[in-house]
């Protein structure tokens, strides 16, 4: 794998980075809870005890963004996690003899609106962060399914695969042994790219109020609670809305950067 020459990687990486770093440094002191309330600091200015002032409640808008990126970024990795090994599995036993019940319930998956099945399954289970965990990785399963089932299929119909049958190898076996490693690849970028769609998934939840409950701080709930001040306190929102901006398009293009990258062997290879 070349990542040298690889911009789109590496600058996916550094708009990660500008907020993972932090993130995980003020999970690590402060628990990836929310600061204390001090009304008699409310909307106080940018300062060196607040970089970027305090909300309407007196907290630290700064730490209170980043235990709220902390915590979304938890919840769609542990979503996409999911979502993946439940999609490799299904999309691997899909591709050895295509069951019609998967694929039924796949092409049924992807036919609804998925923000839709999210929110219902959200609303059923109650509001909590493994509802939500629950919601987004039910939400990204379809497709897992369908790129799981697509790249072992091309990969069975090889000579090599048959040489392996003749040579009494079962179907566990030869998903396991040749199947798997050689589709690991394009599951780790769409993996990477699927952290994307989940932080977007786990804000859009937590905006209307199905994500984890207060007092956990969340991306989503924190725009839903500045919105008011867009005009007055315009700061407010532009902090957390630029922090799910960094995280999408860093997941985006280091998703992008990983998959020119592990290609650009094999396209070397054939020319």
């Amino acid at each position: 794998m070349n990542t040298r020459a690889n911009p789109t990687l590496w600058t996916g990486s550094a708009l990660l980075g500008i907020v993972l770093l932090p993130a995980l440094i003020t999970a690590l002191l402060t628990g990836a809870s929310a600061p204390a309330i001090d009304v008699l600091h409310r909307y106080a200015p940018l300062s060196l005890s607040h970089p970027l002032g305090t909300d309407p409640f007196g907290r630290d808008v700064m730490i209170f963004v980043l235990s709220g990126a902390f915590n979304s970024i938890l919840i769609a990795a542990m979503a996409v996690c999911l979502s993946t090994i439940a999609g490799t599995v299904l999309g691997l036993i899909a591709a050895g003899r295509p069951p019609r019940v998967i694929m039924g319930l796949t092409d049924l998956g992807l036919a609804f609106p998925p923000v839709l099945i999210a929110a219902l399954l959200v609303t059923a289970l109650g509001a909590s962060a493994m509802g939500e965990i629950l919601a987004i990785a039910l939400f990204g399963l379809p497709a897992q399914i369908r790129i799981t089932r697509q790249a072992a299929r091309a990969i069975l119909i090889q000579d090599y695969i048959a040489a392996s049958r003749l040579a009494g190898r079962g179907t566990i076996s030869i998903l396991r042994r040749h199947v798997l490693p050689n589709i690991l690849p394009l599951l780790t970028v769409q993996a990477t790219s699927s952290l994307a769609l989940a932080i977007l998934s786990d804000a859009g939840l937590s905006y209307l109020g199905l994500g984890a409950p207060p007092p956990r701080p969340d991306l989503g709930r924190a725009l839903a609670a500045y919105q008011i001040h867009v005009f007055d306190h315009p700061l407010l929102v532009a902090v957390p809305g630029l922090t799910i901006m960094l995280l999408v398009l860093g997941f985006n293009m280091t998703g992008d950067g990983l998959r020119d990258a592990l290609d650009a062997p094999l396209e070397d290879h054939r020319a």
